[in-house]
């Protein structure tokens, strides 16, 4: 049975997301303030993370980057707020997936299950030990990855994302495409994700972001990871 921490100040939107989410076979625990939900978070043992954008004493943004460095579960940012840039802050600070208040519980249930079956399906299938490339090297059972030696902090979908176009090298793909295989639920999201993880990935992996050497723009198509 799978184990969802809810952080989220209204309370009668928090017992909405239980209960739909208990109807459907999940556990809940419920935090009502950012400050009691990174505790809940380091404490308990969750399998996604339910996060509310505007908290009192931790706002979600900073919650949601602190949670980052801890676990690599799935994070699900809640927010009343419809602007791109404050979909793509959360992209900046970790978070795999947005939705909109008010929100139809059903899709909301529906995204919890997508994400916790794909986590659950790359985090356990298996897998050819090491992708080496170039000075990168991408540990596929540890989930780590190292430049140069030196190693770089990915979230969840971050490395996903790495790995599926390191698997894949010189061959393009679509935004769509790409957004449809990390992500798993098609035509449920926004694909400006897809360049904002691509845009974090490069400032890790790259000297210099602006003239990748690893992902390459193809303009007007998609993306190609450089593997000649």
């Amino acid at each position: 049975m799978k184990h969802i921490l809810i952080i989220e100040d209204e309370q009668s939107i928090a017992e909405l997301e239980r209960d739909y989410l208990e109807v459907n076979g999940f556990t809940s625990d419920i935090a009502g303030t950012g400050a009691e939900g990174l505790q809940k978070a380091k404490a308990g043992c969750y399998d996604l993370i339910l996060l509310d954008l505007m908290l009192p004493e931790v706002d979600g943004l900073k919650l949601c980057d602190r949670i980052r460095e801890r676990l690599d579960i799935p994070i699900l940012m809640v927010t009343a707020r419809k602007e791109d840039i404050d979909k793509i802050r959360g992209f900046h600070q970790g978070a795999d997936d947005y939705i909109v208040k008010p929100f139809n519980p059903n899709e909301l249930v529906a995204r919890v299950k997508a994400h916790l079956s794909r986590y659950e399906r790359l985090v356990n299938r298996d897998k050819h030990d090491e992708i080496r490339i170039k000075g990168l090297v991408i540990d596929q059972d540890s989930r780590r990855v190292f430049v140069n030696g030196e190693e770089k902090k990915f979230t969840a979908k971050e490395f996903d994302l790495l790995v599926f176009l390191a698997a894949n090298p010189n061959r393009v793909f679509s935004k769509d495409h790409l957004f449809e295989r990390i992500w798993g639920i098609n035509s449920m999201g926004d694909i400006t994700t897809v360049t904002v993880h691509i845009r974090k990935i490069r400032e890790k992996i790259e000297t210099d972001p602006s003239n990748p050497a690893f992902i390459e723009t193809i303009w007007g198509v998609g993306y190609r990871f450089i593997n000649d």
